[in-house]
C-alpha cells in the first residue's frame, strides 16, 4: 500500500530536510508499509537495532505518544538516560529523537542522515524508513538504560517493527483511523496494531473496545506473547488526591498524571504496566514521574504570542487529536470545564473524518470556528469543516483571525481549544513561539 505525495511537506525544512528531500527522490512514497527495504539497509549499517538498551515498543491509535512521554518521565525520574523516538514531529524534525535525555542536535542528525544516504547507495527507501534507521543508529551510538520507540503507523509492517525482541510492548487505545492503510473495521486495525507482539515478550494493553480486545487476545495466543489487560491483570483508579495502581507485583500509590484529561489515567497506567512487565528494576520513587510528564499538543496550555491576542482571563489550549476516538476523549475533558464557555478553533487534515471528530465536541462548544493555516500541510478546506460541523461552525479562517474575533466579541473570559490536526498544532506552536526542550 502506498501513496505518492506532491512533496515532503513544510515540516521537512533546513539541513535535515535537504537530505530527506534527496532520499525522497529514490522512492517517492509517503507510506508503503513493509519491512524488507529497511531490513536490508540496517544490515548494511551493521544492525543498530540489535545494539539497543531495553526497548519498550508502543503502538495504538490514540494515546501512544502520551504513553511514551509517561515512560520517559518515569525513566528520567529513576535517573536513567532514556532514548525516545516518536512521530510525527510538530515544528522541527529533530523532535523525533531524544537521545539519552536530549533532543538530537541538527549537526548530529544531518551527519547520520548523510551516512545513511551514502550506505543506502541509491536503493529504494521511504523517508520514514530513513528516519527510523537514523533513530536506531543514534540510539546504538549512545548509552542509555531504556529506549522508548513509538510505532509510526499500524504496527505489523511499520518500520519500527524491525525490533526483534523488545523488553515489552504496549498497545494504547485503538480506534478508527488511517483506514486506507490499516483496514475499514476496528478488528482489521487492531490486527495491524497487534503485529508488534513477539513470542515470549509481554504485551500490555489498556481499555479497548471488545472487537479490538478479541483480536489482541487472539494474536497474543497465536504468537506466544503474555497479554496483560487492564482490569484483568492490572488496575488503576482514583484514590484520594491521586491514583492507586495494582498488579501481581503489588500496589503503587501514584500522583495524578501531569497530562490533563480522564483518558490520561489509562495512558499513565499503561506506561507503569509496561515497565513493570519489562523486568527493569524501577526505583519505587520513580513511579511518581508521571506527575511531571509533558507532551506538546496534548491538551497543552499556550502562553506565548497567540495567547497574548486575547484579553486577561482567557485561556488558549492546543490539542492535536484528529480522529473520532480523540474527539470523544477531548469531549470528556471539556465536559468538566463548566466554569466558563469553551470556544473551538478547528483545523483538520484532508483525509480525516471531520464529522466523526466533531460530533462529540459540538455539545460542549459555545462557538466553533473552522481554520486552515497557509503553512498547514494537507489542510482540509475551511468550507468542508463548516459542513462537517452540522451548521455550528463559521469560517475563521485562520487561527489569528479566529482569536481576534473572540477578543473583539466582548464576551466574558472563556477557554479556546485549538484542535483537529497535528499539522495544525505544529503551525500553531511555531506561531506561539514554542521550542522543544
Amino acid at each position: 500500500m502506498s501513496i505518492s505525495p506532491s512533496a515532503l511537506g513544510p515540516e521537512f525544512v533546513g539541513r535535515p530536510g535537504m537530505v530527506l528531500e534527496r532520499l525522497n527522490q529514490l522512492y517517492p512514497a509517503l507510506i508503503d508499509l513493509s519491512l524488507g527495504r529497511l531490513e536490508a539497509l540496517l544490515g548494511r549499517l551493521g544492525h543498530p537495532e540489535r545494539r539497543l538498551p531495553p526497548v519498550i515498543h508502543v503502538a495504538g491509535t490514540n494515546g501512544k505518544g502520551s504513553t511514551c512521554a509517561n515512560l520517559r518521565a518515569i525513566g528520567e525520574a529513576a535517573g536513567w538516560p532514556v532514548h525516545v523516538m516518536t512521530s510525527p514531529h510538530l515544528v522541527d524534525v529533530t523532535e523525533r529523537f531524544r537521545v539519552a535525555g536530549r533532543i538530537v542536535s541538527t549537526d548530529e542528525l544531518v551527519a547520520v542522515l548523510e551516512d545513511i544516504e551514502r550506505v543506502n547507495d541509491g536503493a529504494p527507501i521511504t523517508v520514514f524508513e530513513v528516519l527510523t534507521a537514523a533513530g536506531l543508529v543514534l540510539f546504538a551510538c549512545h548509552p542509555a538504560r531504556l529506549a522508548v520507540i513509538e510505532v509510526g503507523l499500524g504496527g505489523r509492517f511499520d518500520a519500527t517493527n524491525v525490533l526483534a525482541r523488545p523488553a515489552a510492548c504496549a498497545i494504547a487505545s485503538i480506534s478508527m483511523d488511517h483506514e486506507a492503510f490499516l483496514g475499514d473495521s476496528l478488528a482489521a486495525i487492531a490486527g495491524e496494531k497487534a503485529g508488534i507482539m513477539k513470542p515470549g515478550v509481554p504485551a500490555v494493553t489498556g481499555h479497548q473496545a471488545p472487537d479490538a480486545m478479541a483480536v489482541l487476545r487472539a494474536r497474543a495466543a497465536e504468537c506466544g506473547a503474555r497479554l496483560l489487560e487492564r482490569d484483568a491483570d492490572w488496575q488503576i483508579a482514583a484514590a484520594g488526591a491521586g491514583l492507586r495502581y495494582a498488579d501481581a507485583q503489588g500496589v503503587l500509590e501514584l500522583p495524578m498524571p501531569g497530562l490533563p484529561g480522564p483518558h490520561q489515567v489509562d495512558n499513565a497506567g499503561l506506561a507503569v504496566a509496561a515497565l513493570r512487565a519489562s523486568g527493569l528494576a524501577v526505583p519505587d520513587e520513580a513511579w511518581a514521574g508521571i506527575a511531571r510528564t509533558e507532551w506538546p499538543a496534548r491538551l497543552q496550555r499556550l502562553g506565548g504570542a497567540l495567547a497574548a491576542l486575547l484579553p486577561p482571563g482567557w485561556e488558549v489550549w492546543l490539542d492535536g487529536g484528529h480522529n473520532p476516538g480523540a474527539g470523544l476523549a477531548l469531549a470528556d475533558m471539556l465536559a468538566g470545564w463548566s466554569d466558563r464557555p469553551v470556544h473551538l478553533v478547528v483545523g483538520m487534515k484532508q483525509t480525516k473524518d471531520a464529522a466523526g471528530f466533531l460530533a462529540p465536541l459540538l455539545a460542549q462548544a459555545a462557538s466553533v470556528q473552522a481554520v486552515a493555516e497557509p503553512g498547514q500541510h494537507l489542510a482540509l478546506p475551511v468550507e468542508e469543516i463548516v459542513a462537517a460541523a452540522a451548521g455550528r461552525a463559521v469560517p475563521g479562517p485562520t487561527v489569528r483571525a479566529a482569536l481576534a474575533r473572540l477578543a473583539e466579541s466582548g464576551a466574558g473570559p472563556g477557554r479556546v481549544v485549538i484542535c483537529g490536526s497535528l499539522y495544525l498544532a505544529g503551525v500553531v506552536l511555531a506561531q506561539d513561539g514554542w521550542v522543544a526542550r
